[in-house]
């Protein structure tokens, strides 16, 4: 026997909004190939709508065939975040300890969820010390934000509606691509998402969605563009959520970048969000743990999810049920270098580590406006989103072959990000100086685009 065996479908429903190829059967997740009696294992076709590569490896591609021609050129890197100082001295003094402490004794597998000492602080001084209602039981420990993202869309029906900023970053889009809630990818954008667009002619703050959907995707300070979002716009994101249903995934990662103390920093300081919010943070950048790896989520005990028939459903319990069946937790030491970070003295360290970023960052801000870019970004959050007039992967390759700088291409982030780069304020003052004098060699015979008038991405 041989051919194509499709099983009956118990709850496939019409979704107009993602377009399928005309060459595929809607039912093809229920059809097995079958060849001389035996079934054969089938791909998950999703993968293929993907584009050919993720952003930052395409960057380090075209980074490694220059180098190849020009082994002896110095690179200075400010396309990536990633962190160039040490770990704070309190959190390796912890971690120090805490390996020294197994090599005692056993500590044997920990919580999934984290261990309370982590868990407590991060309760105490992220949340509660604002004044957002936020309990120790409530917080899961991880080894990354983006580990996070890609995977609690797994709680989440195939055929929600799901609405992302554009420009976002790539992991939200792709691992939704991947899950199969997407059509085909045409002019830039893939068929059944919504794109919350976010443009210098907004301020970079989109405007709330105009058709019924189910989970929003928020970043603030945002990546790529910097932008940040007061309480009155965030308050009424969650209003929006509250009276359709919905679910916000608010990814905060870069909150401790914030020097504006009438920003928002949680998104449960706003009344309500409890209900409809997920919330993503990260030690990543805030404490130097890009390869260190530890990140959190807060998912309160009431946020809600809905089955078919509008029954609803504890969050928190589902989260927890994928956890402690997916994921065995993070390394003992790092969550007690984590902890260390909450101590006064890996309180100061961390802040003149961030002050030092953002140093950086004043400087390319600086030096951007001075060369005629207008530019978003860069005062509460470690980004420059610059507009180039140019395609961004051309101007990309500017930078590289003339400058010896890396950035990151803003289309790369969506069809908003092009003609716009990001550059990062992560990399060690001297370079940063070095960069700027470079890009402004660089460009000096190119005709100046745009007026020099920077866009305050903040929403007054």
């Amino acid at each position: 026997m041989e051919g194509l065996l499709t099983l009956p479908a118990t709850d496939l429903r019409d979704r107009s909004s993602t377009a399928r190829s005309p060459k595929r059967n809607r039912n093809i997740h229920l059809q097995i190939e079958v060849r001389n009696g035996w079934t054969m294992i089938r791909v998950n076709e999703h993968f293929f709508k993907l584009q050919s590569s993720y952003l930052f490896s395409e960057i380090a591609k075209r980074v490694a065939a220059y180098r190849a021609i020009h082994p002896g050129k110095d690179i200075i890197k400010l396309g990536i975040g990633d962190i160039t100082h040490p770990l704070p001295a309190a959190c390796i003094k912890a971690f120090e300890s805490a390996v020294k402490e197994m090599a005692e004794k056993a500590t044997g597998y920990g919580p999934e969820q984290g261990y309370p000492f982590l868990r407590d602080k991060i309760a105490e001084h992220d949340f509660q010390a604002r004044g957002a209602d936020i309990a120790a039981d409530e917080i899961f420990i991880s080894d990354g934000s983006k580990s996070d993202a890609g995977n609690i869309q797994e709680l989440f029906a195939d055929n929600i509606k799901v609405a992302l900023q554009d420009p976002g970053y790539p992991v939200y889009l792709d691992t939704n691509v991947m899950a199969g809630r997407t059509g085909t990818f045409t002019d830039g954008r893939y068929s059944g998402i919504v794109y919350l667009e976010s443009t210098a002619a907004n301020q970079f703050m989109p405007e709330l969605p105009s058709e019924p959907v189910d989970l929003i995707y928020l970043c603030f300070p945002n990546n790529p563009t910097g932008a940040t979002i007061d309480a009155g716009t965030l308050k009424q994101w969650v209003q929006f959520a509250c009276d359709h249903k919905a679910l916000i995934l608010f990814d905060a990662a870069y909150e401790a970048f914030i020097r504006d103390e009438n920003l928002p920093r949680s998104i449960y300081e706003i009344p309500g969000a409890r209900e409809v919010a997920v919330e993503l943070r990260s030690f990543s950048k805030s404490a130097g743990f890009t390869g260190t790896r530890c990140a959190y989520a807060v998912i309160p005990k009431s946020c809600r999810v809905y089955d078919a028939e509008g029954g609803r459903h504890n969050l928190h319990a589902l989260w927890k049920r994928r956890q402690t069946t997916k994921f065995n937790g993070v390394f003992y030491a790092v969550q007690r270098a984590a902890e260390a970070a909450y101590s006064p003295e890996g309180r100061q360290q961390i802040r003149h580590m961030r002050d030092y970023y953002m140093a950086n960052a004043d400087l390319i801000r600086q030096e951007m406006t001075a060369l005629g870019l207008a530019l978003s970004g860069g005062e509460n959050a470690p980004y420059i989103w610059i507009h180039t007039g140019q395609d961004a992967w051309e101007f990309f390759d500017t930078l590289l072959h003339k400058a010896g700088v890396v950035c990151t291409p803003g289309n790369g982030f969506g069809r908003c990000g092009q003609g716009y780069v990001r550059i990062s304020a992560f990399n060690h003052f001297e370079n940063v100086q070095i960069a700027m004098e470079r890009i402004r060699a660089a460009l000096a015979t190119t005709s100046r685009r745009g007026a020099a008038v920077p866009i305050d991405a903040q929403i007054a």
